[in-house]
């Protein structure tokens, strides 16, 4: 019997792009309340300090703007799950521009207020059919902003790891659809229904090849809370330290996800 193809997961386009713009007004205030000792600190991305990991998140939500500004491509390269695979072919080009960003730019405040006020403009009308010439591939406005609740919220607890008492809250709609996104691609790299991974209140995947179910749960399970599983797809935590720290619970032969993960590096 030939394995069921799975709907691929939709979006409310409207709530995704508020999500992207509430979160990013998180990100910015939190910012502008940072002293020159804390923008000094250095973060978990390699040799990256506060100041540069600041200005990246500007740069992430910038490629709206600019890719909005380029002309439309003729058709779309990549989709939505396609997405969290191609961008390990840019780190190096992307951390040469986030360098330069933060160098070029020493008032902060008034970056994120350019940035905002850009993103604001370009989104009041821009249909979410639109295509995107981003540099990973063309794709839709629509997938694209749900690949910005990513970079926001990855790069929101970034910043939260690295000053002691930030604490930018996450909007709901932005975590969400993030875990989400990470959760499909997990199921897309590792495709299969002996695995069921549990991410609540947001997702919930059926991945990893092998004994097939008719009816219930699959016969190994792993459950975790949104946060941890952002870190372990994107890298921050490794599987072992998540299942030694109890930030995981994994039952069944095939409950290591180890082999799959991290899923962004």
């Amino acid at each position: 019997m030939p394995p069921v193809k799975k709907r691929t997961r939709s979006y409310d386009p409207a709530k995704i792009r508020a999500a992207v713009l509430a979160q990013f007004g998180n990100v910015r205030q939190a910012v502008h309340t940072l002293t020159p000792g804390q923008l000094a600190l250095p973060t978990r991305l390699g040799d990256w300090t506060v100041r540069e990991l600041a200005a990246h998140v500007t740069m992430a939500v910038e490629t709206v703007s600019r890719n909005l500004d380029r002309e439309e491509p003729a058709k779309a390269e990549l989709t939505l799950l396609d997405w969290p695979f191609a961008t390990a072919a840019r780190a190096a080009d992307i951390d040469d521009g986030t360098r330069r960003l933060a160098e070029t730019n020493p008032d902060l405040a008034a970056l994120y207020a350019a940035t905002g006020e850009r993103l604001t403009r370009n989104l009041a009308d821009a249909p979410g059919a639109r295509l995107l010439a981003t540099r990973t591939g063309a794709l839709s406005l629509a997938d694209y902003l749900v690949t910005r609740t990513v970079e926001l919220v990855v790069h929101t607890d970034d910043l939260n790891a690295a000053v002691p008492g930030l604490d930018i809250p996450y909007n709901r709609q932005a975590l969400a659809a993030c875990t989400r996104l990470l959760a499909d691609a997990l199921a897309a790299r590792a495709p299969g229904g002996s695995t069921e991974v549990r991410v609540p209140p947001y997702a919930v995947v059926q991945c990893v090849e092998g004994p097939r179910h008719t009816r219930g749960t699959p016969p190994s399970v792993v459950e975790t809370d949104p946060l941890t599983w952002i870190r372990l797809a994107t890298g921050r935590l490794a599987w072992a330290e998540a299942l030694h720290d109890a930030k995981v619970s994994a039952s069944g032969e095939r409950a290591d996800l180890s082999a799959h993960l991290p899923l962004m590096a």
